[in-house]
């Protein structure tokens, strides 16, 4: 199986969820499919979702939750 890396566009906050109280997009184990949200950056309040451009399965996120992440950073790997 081959490992597929989701990366960041942009510099800002990365978060797993969408509000607080709401869950998570996506949890490892979870079937990921092109075009699933897996998260969002926040730029200076302004939210960017991420998403797959694989199918596959959310192995594990590299980063964790309000963590700040640069251009290119690896945020999930699947496994496809």
């Amino acid at each position: 199986m081959a490992k597929q890396e989701i990366r960041s566009p942009l510099p800002g906050t990365f978060y797993r969820k969408p509000a607080p109280d709401q869950p998570e997009f996506k949890a490892p184990g979870d079937s990921v499919a092109r075009g699933d949200v897996i998260g969002l950056v926040e730029v200076m309040k302004s939210f960017h979702e991420i998403t797959s451009e694989h199918d596959g399965t959310l192995v594990n996120f590299l980063v964790d939750n309000e963590e700040p992440v640069a251009p290119g950073q690896v945020l999930a790997e699947i496994e496809n």
